[in-house]
């Protein structure tokens, strides 16, 4: 995988390099600094730092053509401790590594980049190539080794194709990681539809077997994935959104041949004060071996608030409500702007046996209640 990136890199670098001087060079960065601490016992605290430096490079051709190349990379070292251990780590390695081409309704990029689509934010169905977590104020996630693809029609209309390479960790929502040195690729169509849009959205991949509990269970390496996704967001009164997802993967095991996903939301601002900011979702989640059998699964509200106290605070609570189980997720999260830093006061008080996002981070540290403080430094 090392490999892959450093190709991409190094390519990306020599053919701005070919161009000559180029018409556009930046650098930014962003520091991050942060505690996290869950009283529980037994105690357990996190103190942690971050450092994302970025170089971005363009070249345009004329007025509609150009090429583009961003490097960013991700630096953090952690501390992790409890009442009777201690934890040091640390890693650098690359956050985001690609090479675009891009025109007025053209846009091409190849390498370590962000894909995500779809209009859910709480819970999102169409997770399939990153792990954002909505009570991230920063929005971070790991990219995904591709070529992307993206043409836009002038009547709003786009179609997008990936090849994805090189992935051999868990993305999203799968519980299987994709093979090594196998190979991913879909596509999806988004077109005008009554007040919005809507989408339909395709993507097939080589599950592996090897390194998690499946692989006591079978003596197959790998199994064929089929995702298949229709979406739509429109605006009556209110944004309405749903997003549709079933995926079906040739396992050997009973009733876990197609997982159904669904979310339903709406949004809405309300004229209260600066503008209270609500979002309000609806999720289910379930196990089958039939397409239209009864399976296993879960059912999930979720609804967040959002208020601009003024120019420089702000304050948003984010409640899950687990219908299956009967347990209740809280966040809150109060932010102070100022220039370039950004300071957050975090609280959180989740049920013992975490059950969403589970694979987002120590979530043994996010279970139970506690509070967070992050200082961010943007350069």
């Amino acid at each position: 995988m090392l490999r892959l990136k450093l190709t991409i890199l190094i390519f990306g670098g020599m053919l701005i390099h070919g161009m000559g001087y180029t018409q556009h060079f930046s650098t930014k960065g962003q520091f991050i600094s942060g505690l996290t601490v869950n009283p529980k016992h037994p105690f357990q605290s996190q103190f942690r730092v971050q450092y994302f430096p970025t170089v971005f490079i363009s070249k345009p051709l004329n007025d509609s053509y150009g090429f583009d190349w961003e490097f960013t990379l991700d630096s953090y070292a952690a501390y992790f401790f409890t009442d009777n251990s201690h934890e040091l780590s640390g890693q650098i390695e690359p956050y985001r590594g690609w090479f675009g081409f891009s025109g007025n309704q053209l846009d091409l990029r190849v390498g370590l980049q962000k894909i995500n689509f779809g209009s859910a934010s709480l819970l999102r169905p169409l997770m399939w190539f990153d792990q954002l977590d909505p009570r991230d104020p920063l929005k971070l996630t790991d990219g995904v080794h591709a070529f992307l693809g993206r043409y836009y029609f002038l009547n709003n209309a786009n179609v997008w194709f990936w090849f994805l390479a090189g992935n051999d960790e868990l993305k999203g929502w799968e519980r299987f990681a994709t093979g090594k040195k196998q190979t991913e690729l879909g596509g999806r169509i988004q077109f005008p539809f009554l007040s919005g849009e809507i989408a339909a959205t395709y993507h097939y991949r080589d599950g592996s077997f090897k390194d998690s509990y499946a692989d006591t269970l079978t003596e197959r390496l790998f199994f064929s994935e089929n995702r298949y996704a229709v979406d739509g967001k429109f605006d009556w009164l209110v944004g309405l959104w749903f997003e549709t997802v079933l995926i079906h993967q040739n396992l050997d095991f009973s009733g876990q041949r197609y997982q159904r996903m669904m979310n339903y939301g709406l949004d809405y601002t309300f004229n209260v004060g600066n503008g209270l900011y609500v979002i309000a979702e609806y999720f289910s989640y379930s196990n089958a071996s039939e397409i239209l059998g009864t399976g296993n699964g879960a059912d999930l509200l979720a609804t967040s608030f959002s208020y601009p106290v003024n120019i420089i605070n702000n304050i948003q609570a984010v409640v899950y409500y687990d219908l299956s189980h009967h347990d209740f997720y809280r966040f809150i999260n109060f932010s102070w702007t100022y220039d370039n830093w950004i300071i957050y006061f975090m609280g959180f008080w989740n049920p013992e046996n975490y059950q969403i996002y589970q694979d987002l981070g120590n979530i043994h540290l996010f279970s139970g209640y506690g509070a967070q403080v992050m200082v961010v430094f943007n350069h």
